[in-house]
């Protein structure tokens, strides 16, 4: 016992040192039990331990703090107490009249609980549709006892919608998705609800539950807590423009002093964590570990429908054995091997539907094997046809070449942006996914690009002559066009993030990146790519570490190499990961997995544990995953 307790104030005197006093962190409880069953929802928190997790924050100096403790530091600059702790309880229950409100009161802590409208609208002997089963009304709070939380003095009350914590039909293939963030499939008509009904349709849903709250409390709320944690910037502009500034997410960590209100992130308290797993919660988060699979949704396809539901199962069984973290998706066809983008897996309003399946895939992997999803994207190389081409601008050489190869629209056409966005809204809209990876099209060489728009753009935005032959004889001119490129590149992938976000939030990015541009100091001129500039801006750099097409003699000592010169880069360790080849495309054979299995060892010997590789082929299981997951996977151990 004394063991214990000396590790749990080592623990605490831990995260005193990690935490800065403008910095807080929020937790998320929802129901609080007697004793967990079977029939306990994974949240559910006992009320002894949460006694416990009152008793430990007290006892070791933590402060916890209301919201409106937050938004004062925020106005007038004041520093927060160290150690600040925000409460929150979601979705009304009865345990927060009879468990936690004797707790607020006896440690006088204030907390945030957050009220789903529809669910205490229900008469006192009904049942509540809850998780897509029936519930008692008993459940949850009644109306006096909101009355009484709610004047308490220690609660305030926010908005978890009227009715929008259940799932719709988020597509032809019948997934139930998230109510606030899905445009609902109806299967009658075939289609999906328009945008005007689905802004309508969460628009009045905010409206009504801040009424009701309103009426039963007194009080219009000023917060609202995302059902299921799923939100989109469309959102988040309704409820600012009803009052509700403040807004609570589940995505997780810790929120800094430049957090803005309107995305708080929250500790997600799942299992009912004993007390020495409650205090790691509230320590530093170790760093990312990412392992991942780059995978061919045209693998997955096919004509016949039931095929390609056991080619889904198939990846699914595949994915769930790697033990990966991320799936690297494709959400574009590419048939011919071009990497042009000619037709796509979701609906939108810009290039032909190849079949609508990628949310699909995307949804199945994240709920059935619990893998973060990145729809691989092109940024610029997308052909939609002769027609929809002769209206938009392409990227252009000087020498009336291709460049790199790929047909790309140009960045510096505001057509050709505006048509890109699209895409990526549309790609928000129809589709669930964690992140998104920007294709290795991202890139304009040292001759490109030459259209008459860029040659424009270049002379009104950057001062440049509206010629590359006179840019590129000039040392300072040249030097700013290429890094002016780098940026712009960058900058456009960002703003397609943003786009997809409009229906859809939080996106991380990844970005492929060429090996030569961190082996060669002055490869940035020839590619328009920067390692660091990408390490700044991005989420994630997948450096396409794949030696046999970079023709190396000694691919180990390549690799070697590759990391000595990237891993010197601040940030490399927490944001670069390394994609390996699974596939020599000059014999068009597999690499050994021996061989890849070879790779990921070194790397892990050297302390470096984000990785992947591409392709995976499921249908010839190669890589062979048996072999593979011994060092891809997660829980593989050093020997």
């Amino acid at each position: 016992m004394k063991l214990f307790k000396y590790l749990i104030c080592l623990l605490a005197l831990l995260s005193n040192v990690a935490w800065g006093q403008s910095n807080f962190k929020v937790l998320s409880f929802h129901d609080i039990v007697q004793q967990k069953t079977v029939a306990s929802e994974p949240d559910d928190v006992t009320a002894d331990n949460l006694v416990n997790y009152f008793s430990w924050l007290k006892a070791n100096g933590y402060n916890v703090i209301s919201l409106q403790d937050v938004i004062n530091a925020k106005n007038n600059g004041k520093k927060l107490p160290e150690n600040s702790i925000v409460l929150t309880f979601d979705d009304g229950y009865k345990s927060f009249y009879t468990y936690v409100m004797p707790l607020l009161k006896a440690f006088q802590y204030p907390a945030t609980l957050a009220i789903v409208g529809s669910w205490l609208d229900v008469p006192d002997n009904g049942t509540v549709l809850y998780a897509d089963k029936k519930v008692p009304r008993s459940k949850f709070l009644s109306l006096k006892e909101l009355k009484e939380v709610s004047r308490s003095g220690l609660v305030e009350i926010a908005s978890h919608t009227y009715d929008l914590h259940h799932g719709v039909l988020g597509n032809v293939q019948g997934n139930t998705m998230p109510a606030l963030t899905t445009f609902e499939y109806n299967k009658q008509t075939g289609e999906y609800e328009s945008e005007e009904h689905y802004r309508q349709r969460i628009e009045s849903d905010l409206v009504k539950n801040n009424a009701w709250i309103k009426q039963h409390t007194g009080k219009a709320p000023r917060i609202i807590v995302w059902p299921y944690g799923r939100y989109n910037g469309m959102a988040q502009a309704m409820a600012k423009k009803l009052g509700m500034d403040i807004a609570i997410t589940l995505d997780d960590g810790e929120n800094f002093e430049l957090q803005p209100v309107d995305s708080i992130r929250r500790i997600y308290l799942i299992n009912n964590p004993e007390i020495d797993d409650f205090v790691a919660n509230l320590r530093k988060a170790p760093p990312a570990l990412e392992r991942v699979m780059h995978v061919d949704l045209d693998y997955v396809y096919d004509k016949d429908p039931i095929q390609q539901e056991k080619n889904l199962g198939s990846l699914l069984e595949r994915v769930k054995e790697s033990g990966v973290t991320t799936v690297y998706l494709q959400a574009f066809s590419d048939d011919d091997a071009s990497g042009v983008a000619k037709s796509l897996y979701f609906k939108n309003n810009y290039m032909p539907v190849k079949a609508d399946i990628f949310g699909r895939v995307s949804w199945q992997l994240k709920t059935r094997v619990g893998v973060k999803v990145f729809a691989w994207m092109p940024l610029l190389a997308f052909n939609p046809g002769p027609e929809k081409l002769r209206e938009l601008d392409v990227v252009t050489s000087t020498d009336g070449s291709k460049g790199i190869g790929y047909l790309r629209l140009s960045p510096f056409s505001e057509r050709s942006r505006q048509f890109i966005k699209g895409i990526y809204k549309d790609l928000g809209r129809h589709a669930s996914f964690e992140g998104i990876l920007i294709h290795d099209d991202a890139t304009l060489s040292d001759k490109e690009d030459a259209s008459p728009v860029a040659l424009n753009y270049y002379a009104k935005h950057w001062g440049l002559p509206a010629n590359i032959a006179a840019i590129t004889q000039n040392t300072q001119y040249n030097e700013k066009w290429y890094k002016a490129k780098t940026q712009m590149l960058t900058q456009f992938a960002l703003d397609m993030r943003s786009a997809a976000e409009f229906y859809r939030k939080p996106i991380s990015i990844a970005r492929n990146y060429y090996a030569e541009v961190a082996l060669n100091p002055n490869s940035e001129e020839w590619f328009a790519q920067s390692i660091p500039n990408g390490l700044e801006h991005f989420n994630w750099v997948a450096l396409m570490a794949m030696p046999y097409m970079e023709n190396a003699s000694n691919p180990s000592q390549w690799l070697s190499n590759l990391v000595d010169k990237t891993q010197v880069y601040p940030k490399a360790k927490k944001k670069l990961v390394y994609e390996f080849q699974a596939k020599d495309w000059k014999t068009d054979k597999p690499i050994p997995t021996k061989e890849l299995s070879s790779w990921m060892r070194t790397m892990r010997v050297r302390g470096i544990y984000n990785f992947g590789y591409y392709p995976d082929d499921q249908f010839t299981n190669n890589p062979k995953m048996e072999i593979l997951k011994r060092e891809l996977s997660t829980k593989a151990a050093l020997q």
